[in-house]
């Protein structure tokens, strides 16, 4: 959509800030960077509450202060809470404009984090209104639901409490079948019949939700299911190896190929994160993260680099007839360096020499410095994952509960 002028007019609960448009574009608020891309005027009022097109003036019905506060982060790139506001206010008008919580500053996150523990809730971005629905699609929408969001309904949590129950039947088979007693001919074929059962129940639940997903691409990309089909495939290239190779086959003895698609299967236990809480809560850390374990790994590379020369030098390069041959090399010192820098110590190998052992020493009070530097950020993360998965569970327990009430 074409704006009237080269500047636009902002009114936020009757204040007015003045931004050109090329600006707007450039606005790490995603509200109003999405504005530029209406194509009509209706497009328009899904994002404002209100437009002028005289005077190319948007209305917002939000906290005129809050936004300043905003504003202010956008300019000088910190940002903190109003004075005499409630922290979770502020949030949600956070929210509402495209920020999150890792763009306060750490003390007001520290602040957000203990008031959202006190008060046990959450906000969420809202979401986009929608047409209504077709009686078609919203039998899609209801299929959807039943296979994807476990707590949406009774039928759901029926759903998941048998996947729960065929992917712990597969896991405690994947074990036996690796036990000596388990290998004799009877057992292996009752071991098949249990495993294609389970094989079966996977695929069937795959496709399906695979066909009543909105979006297909969307629904390929996401991590589970590709775990998922990990998880499933290794299963049907063995079978069609058997086939074409035979049951005891030099290829099927000795592939160790096929051994290790098998020990794939190992996959099936993430399929629990669907279900449980804690699981799900750990994956949505580590993809918020993601930045901080960067970090954290740079970290452990840099000191690794440098505690392994000096040990190796120390160690065996002063003396090389009589040094400790445990470090020989500098990539034999790392992995010294890493179990003293993560205190572990299996004691394979130690310093033998006084440099050595004084090395030792710094290594590891390093180690326990480096690891624990961007522990803050993943905490404070984790928190918050784990507030907002509770509270949508705890939504859809409420809304499970008016459909089927006592």
């Amino acid at each position: 959509m074409k704006f009237g002028s080269s500047r636009c007019t902002l009114n936020v609960g009757g204040r007015r800030f003045s931004f050109s448009v090329e600006l707007m574009k450039r606005l790490p608020l995603s509200r109003l960077s999405r504005l530029h891309r209406c194509g009509s005027e209706s497009e328009l009022l899904e994002l404002c509450d209100d437009y002028d097109r005289d005077r190319n003036e948007f209305f917002f019905d939000r906290h005129s202060e809050a936004f300043s506060f905003i504003m202010l982060y956008v300019t000088h790139g910190k940002l903190r809470f109003v004075p005499d506001m409630c922290e979770l206010s502020f949030y949600n008008e956070m929210l509402y404009w495209g920020l999150e919580s890792s763009d306060l500053q750490l003390c007001c996150q520290r602040r957000l984090d203990e008031r959202m523990s006190d008060c046990f809730v959450h906000f969420f971005p809202e979401e986009e209104l929608r047409c209504p629905e077709e009686p078609q699609s919203r039998w899609l929408e209801t299929m959807r639901r039943t296979f994807e969001e476990p707590t949406s309904s009774l039928a759901a949590q029926i759903l998941a409490s048998v996947s729960v129950i065929f992917v712990l039947i597969s896991m405690v088979m994947l074990c036996t079948s690796t036990l000596p007693d388990w290998k004799a001919a009877e057992t292996l074929d009752q071991h098949r019949i249990v495993e294609a059962v389970c094989i079966g129940w996977f695929t069937a639940e795959c496709l399906v939700r695979f066909m009543v997903s909105r979006d297909k691409c969307e629904f390929v990309r996401r991590p589970l299911n590709i775990i998922d089909l990990l998880a499933i495939t290794p299963y049907y290239i063995s079978v069609t190896v058997t086939i074409m190779t035979g049951e005891n086959s030099q290829l099927q003895r000795a592939g160790v190929t096929l051994r290790v698609l098998r020990i794939m299967r190992i996959f099936w236990v993430i399929k629990l994160a669907r279900h449980f809480l804690g699981l799900q809560t750990l994956g949505l850390t580590l993809r918020r993260c993601y930045r901080e374990m960067v970090m954290l790994l740079v970290f452990i590379c840099v000191a690794m680099a440098i505690f392994s020369a000096l040990a190796q030098l120390l160690e065996h390069g002063l003396d090389l007839e009589s040094g400790n041959r445990d470090y020989a090399s500098i990539p034999a010192a790392c992995w010294w360096v890493i179990i003293s820098m993560t205190t572990v110590g299996y004691g394979d190998m130690y310093p033998v020499t006084v440099a050595g052992r004084v090395l030792g020493g710094v290594c590891v009070v390093s180690g326990i410095v480096l690891l624990a530097l961007p522990i803050t950020f993943i905490y404070h993360s984790f928190i918050q994952c784990y507030h907002e998965l509770k509270v949508r569970s705890a939504r859809c327990v409420r809304s499970l509960s008016g459909e089927f009430p006592h």
